[in-house]
């Protein structure tokens, strides 16, 4: 089995503002795991320092400490030396986990887990979904984001993902205008269209608990991250009528079974893969919280992973408007992941069902 990494970058068309930063590009690492007769499966680690905490130089080291244990875990198999059978255990599972021993850093796990997927649905013939589930939904249900910061500019946003037939919207907070902004974001959507707010934890909890019981009126969907941690996060939910979520605080230790919020944001990235995300989804299900996916602006391949996996998460209960429409926030990309009328269709094709930009 082979590994190859290549790094490049990503410019957005316009920069995004959030509260802790403005994004301007993204730096992705793509990853081809190739097997001895030449099938590849293909997979992205996308670390976004600002957000996370992971440089991507981290990253890459880390990808080549699971190069280096995928060669080991080769020449160990390759050996006539020692338990034969165990050497001829060199699934899926077992690279792995292999890679894991070499380096935790779940950014780049997701890369090696999505090409495994990838991998094995081009091996099979069948979109990764079908490998998941019985029955995947062929459509995945998203909201637009708007990105501007300025009423006027915020609201034509919004009135171009209602025409475009998004049912829901998500509006950043925590930047100045929030007020103004939402106004005129509901007043451009109806009534009809949900609102989500997303204050990527920029607030204490009084702050938090003020800011949302003044932006309720305009009817809102539910309000992500309002503050960071799980007691926080308990404590704003314990004072305001609006359905709270978690995102960010979903990294800590116990935040998924906790049932501090009414639903939680689940990345491939963060959760180190799909395989890794839906343990994760079954676990806050369980805990009687809402799941939906989102990206912190991947890749094609970390998009078509993330459609993947909530499409198989839909056959087995409600998932929310998923945060997956951002591919044609880039420049020149193209978008191989299209939204029309307000959800991205599966792609049908083996394995993850998107080449390497």
């Amino acid at each position: 089995m082979r590994l190859s990494l290549r790094r490049h970058n990503l410019a957005l068309a316009t920069p995004l503002q959030t509260s802790f930063g403005t994004i301007a590009s993204r730096e992705i690492v793509t990853v081809r795991l190739a097997d001895e007769d030449g099938l590849e499966g293909l997979g992205e680690a996308a670390p976004l320092e600002p957000y996370d905490g992971v440089s991507i130089e981290r990253t890459i080291r880390a990808l080549r400490s699971h190069q280096e244990a995928i060669d080991a875990l080769d020449r160990a198999r390759k050996s006539p030396v020692g338990a034969p059978v165990e050497h001829a255990r060199s699934d899926a599972a077992r690279l792995l986990e292999a890679c894991r021993q070499a380096d935790p850093l779940p950014q780049a796990l997701a890369a090696i887990d999505m090409a495994l997927w990838d991998r094995a649905g081009r091996r099979e013939g069948r979109p990764v979904c079908e490998l998941i589930a019985d029955r995947p939904q062929h459509t995945v249900t998203v909201n637009a984001t708007i990105a501007a910061t300025d009423r006027a500019a915020a609201a034509a946003e919004a009135a171009a993902a209602a025409q475009a037939g998004f049912p829901c919207v998500k509006v950043k907070v925590g930047l100045g205008d929030d007020a103004g902004r939402v106004a005129a974001v509901r007043a451009a959507l109806g009534p009809r269209v949900a609102l989500r707010l997303d204050a990527n934890g920029a607030r204490s909890v009084e702050q938090a608990v003020r800011a949302i019981d003044a932006l309720a009126p305009a009817g809102l969907e539910l309000v992500e991250e309002p503050t960071h941690g799980l007691e926080g996060v308990r404590a704003v939910r314990e004072q305001v009528a609006v359905r709270i979520a978690i995102d960010e605080t979903a990294a800590q230790p116990g935040a998924l079974g906790a049932g501090v919020a009414d639903a939680v944001c689940l990345k491939i990235s963060r959760c180190g893969g799909i395989s890794s995300l839906l343990a994760a989804a079954a676990l806050v299900r369980a805990s009687g919280a809402e799941v939906y996916l989102a990206s912190t602006l991947d890749g094609p391949l970390g998009i078509a992973a993330a459609v993947h996996a909530a499409a198989a998460l839909c056959s087995r209960g409600p998932v929310a408007p998923c945060g997956l429409a951002t591919l044609q926030m880039f420049d020149g990309l193209g978008d191989p992941l299209p939204v029309r009328d307000g959800a991205i269709a599966v792609p049908g094709g083996p394995g993850l069902g998107v080449e390497a930009r």
